[in-house]
């Protein structure tokens, strides 16, 4: 049991001892319990315990997106967690933004000890995050070692926002300069939502208009390098590796049917939450930058088959780069919104291997963060071999879940080879995808 519970314990005892309870069990009820709340800052919480609880508390954050309270990443996997005797916990974090980092890791532990107030001190926590909730997640692990026994992030965004916007800018700015010049697009600094969304219609359009043209597609899969995105979308298995023109086509696809019109207004989000825009490129080596991806040959060939340039294209992205952060945001965000990988608490990190929104390749760079802060042997990352955002089955969470329990009652990590997770997945209803993956490194990092 976590050692801030322990003397939590001491603090509910009188309470639970008031309403029949006794502190050592953890299961108070016979029927399960259902529980809301709002925070004193305005976020809500929500919590569900089972009838049978088996003493261990999941607290759940969530993805990017409404202000609203879950706890747990889909209903599926909420009914499996409840059915095991987990209990569930999570909050909507708090405003003005949707990029809500500087309040969620606090309104995570606030909601936390509301369910401790409530049905007593867990035997075990583990914080669960999805998406932007598996930035929560990564940063409780750094904050949390008094509350939190271990960590589980799921398609988590660990490398955090300053690289998300530098990389994401750098992919943007590409298909505007080189696919439409003359209608230059406006890429930071959004005085609305509304400016942002034109931005992103913009590009979306741009993208569309572009892909009847072996220039375009060219210039396309450029852009989608620098963005880290994938070349796989639909279908059981990626294209093949010389299928340089079905990749390209999945990532136009993926570009204009809902990743620019995602990320776009979520700078915006990010923007208000920071104070200004931390992005930049001035001063990049957009030559340098596509010799550092993995999909720089696809690049290659599809500009040698447009008969283009390619050196003189990013030339003229080194060239034409002027965009500068705004300090003040840059130091917003590194407070709120990077992890430093100095984890505490044992961690497991699993991604799908071509995920849109979050690239894989960040999760290089986590485990380059935790490396350099000497935390390794607290660090594990498996993959499953999919396509899409946070595209899991329920039984590849769980099988990751269990595997992370191990590592709490043991001490010692179990064997998260891809077939006993693939194992542990069948055993639980569905097989499971894990595969022997290393993720490339993240482009568009490591800039000054």
């Amino acid at each position: 049991m976590s050692r801030w519970f322990r003397r939590a314990g001491a603090l509910v005892a009188a309470t639970l001892t008031a309403f029949g309870l006794t502190a050592g069990s953890p299961a108070q009820a016979a029927t399960p319990a259902h529980y809301t709340g709002q925070l004193p800052d305005g976020a809500s919480w929500v919590a569900d315990v089972p009838a049978s609880w088996n003493g261990t508390v999941i607290l759940y954050s969530h993805g990017f997106g409404p202000l609203v309270a879950r706890n747990a990443p889909d209903e599926p996997t909420a009914q499996a967690l409840l059915a095991g005797g987990y209990a569930l916990i999570g909050s909507s974090y708090s405003g003005p933004s949707l990029w809500a980092l500087a309040s969620a890791p606090r309104d995570q532990f606030a909601s936390l000890d509301e369910l401790v107030r409530r049905i007593g001190p867990p035997r075990r926590t583990i914080a669960w995050g999805t998406s932007m909730g598996g930035l929560v997640s990564a940063l409780e692990a750094e904050s949390g070692a008094r509350r939190l026994d271990g960590a589980l992030t799921t398609c988590g965004l660990v490398a955090g926002a300053l690289d998300l916007n530098n990389y994401q800018l750098d992919g943007e700015y590409a298909l505007s300069r080189l696919l439409a010049p003359a209608q230059p697009v406006k890429l930071v600094r959004y005085a609305s939502a509304d400016e942002a969304n034109a931005a992103a219609e913009a590009l979306t359009k741009i993208v569309t208009d572009a892909q009847g043209s072996a220039a375009g597609r060219a210039r396309i899969a450029l852009g989608a390098a620098l963005l880290n995105t994938p070349p796989w979308l639909t279908g059981d298995l990626p294209p093949g590796p010389a299928d340089h023109a079905g990749q390209e086509q999945q990532q136009q696809e993926a570009l204009a049917q809902f990743v620019l019109g995602f990320v776009v207004p979520g700078r915006y989000q990010i923007e208000l939450a920071a104070g200004g825009n931390s992005a930049f490129n001035r001063g990049v080596d957009y030559r340098a930058l596509l010799a550092g991806s993995p999909l720089v040959r696809q690049v290659r060939a599809l500009y040698r088959a447009a008969g283009l340039d390619l050196d003189a294209d990013l030339a003229d992205l080194t060239r034409h780069a002027d965009v500068t952060p705004d300090p003040h945001a840059v130091a917003t965000l590194a407070r709120t919104s990077q992890p430093t990988g100095r984890l505490r608490v044992p961690s497991l990190a699993i991604h799908t291997t071509a995920d849109h929104l979050v690239p894989v390749e960040q999760e290089n760079r986590y485990a380059q963060r935790v490396r350099s802060a000497g935390r390794e042997p607290l660090l594990r990352q498996a993959y499953v071999q999919a396509a899409g955002h946070c595209a899991f089955r329920p039984s590849e969470t769980l099988a990751a879940l269990h595997a992370l329990e191990s590592r709490i009652e043991t001490g010692r990590w179990p064997d998260l080879r891809p077939a006993s997770l693939n194992a542990a997945a069948a055993a639980l209803g569905d097989p499971g995808r894990y595969i022997r993956y290393t993720p490339a490194p993240l482009t568009g990092t490591n800039r000054r």
